[in-house]
């Protein structure tokens, strides 16, 4: 009964840390664009219009995170192998890692944006100052809640994987909680809101992206300020229940049929979600109607 226990608070603690992860890590590509919405930005200049958002889509988030997410992990599994204390570790692991995530952010914007000089788009040095220093910090916390939880999971939990290898595998569900989640915000709330909601995007307005805020042109960290209200926090919130829902079952559930128990108990979670999705998506359609026209959303 007491390890069961232990086992639940710890399960606690480890979804706790992904809320934190997933909403540090969708203000972070959002503040940077990357990821879907991106793909607008980059076009944006090509279609006349010149903006100040920043441009950094490395790759996928999934996989971007990944490979920050096992670096972390890896260096400081590294460290604690020599003795030192692991949230020594792993705070100098994660401080690496997102100093190599910086060098990326800045290449990564430096070279599209140079891309796309012959439609007069500037780099603005200004916008690499701010905007590179606020994406690493809240890559920071990302990856260093991330790889705290990973390091719980094997110390509280006897998880048998290595360090690094938990580092790739929640740093790529990381990733794709942000880009799943978070990204709408985005990319059709922020990126587009002078039309009407659920519209869609005409072809006509490919790259008419917002580029003015309340005072002067808008810039990354404007859309950081009007995500993490709202994107961060539900990243957050679907990273943390995967994190929670995943050690709870194989907590409570484990034990059972060598193991079947848990993998029986995931499949029954699945299928209550996949009604739950549908649920929720037949509400929105019915109370909101449909789509409306593309003339209609343009005028």
């Amino acid at each position: 009964m007491e390890s069961l226990l232990v086992g639940i608070g710890i399960t606690a603690i480890a979804g706790s840390l992904a809320a934190v992860a997933g909403a540090a890590e969708d203000t972070e590509s959002d503040i940077g664009s990357q990821g879907d919405p991106n793909s607008q930005v980059q076009l944006a200049p090509q279609m006349g219009y010149i903006n100040r958002i920043y441009n950094k889509a490395i790759s996928g988030e999934p996989p971007a995170y990944a490979l920050w997410c096992a670096m972390g992990a890896g260096i400081a599994w590294a460290l604690m192998a020599i003795n030192i204390n692991a949230i020594l570790a792993i705070v100098i692991g994660s401080a690496l890692a997102v100093f190599v995530q910086g060098i990326y952010c800045t290449t990564a914007y430096l070279g599209r944006v140079s891309s796309l000089a012959k439609f007069e788009q500037p780099v603005y040095i200004d916008i690499i100052k701010s905007v590179t220093t606020v994406t690493m910090a809240h890559a920071f916390v990302a990856i260093f809640t991330c790889v705290a939880m990973c390091h719980l999971m094997i110390v509280a939990l006897g998880h048998p994987f290595p360090l690094p290898l938990l580092g790739i595998v929640w740093g790529l569900a990381l990733g794709a909680a942000g880009s799943a989640t978070g990204n709408p915000y985005y990319g059709k709330e922020r990126q587009y809101q002078k039309y009407k909601f659920g519209a869609g995007l005409p072809i006509s307005a490919s790259g008419d992206i917002v580029r003015y805020a309340e005072a002067g042109q808008r810039s990354s960290l404007d859309n950081g300020w009007f995500t993490s209200k709202l994107a961060g926090p539900a990243s957050g919130i679907c990273f943390g229940l995967i994190v929670f829902l995943e050690l709870w079952r194989t907590v409570l559930f484990e034990s059972i049929a060598g193991g079947w128990g848990a993998v029986i108990a995931g499949v029954v979670l699945i299928l209550i979600f996949m009604v739950i999705d549908r649920y929720v998506e037949s509400w929105a359609r019915n109370t909101y109607g449909p789509y409306t026209s593309t003339e209609e959303a343009s005028s």
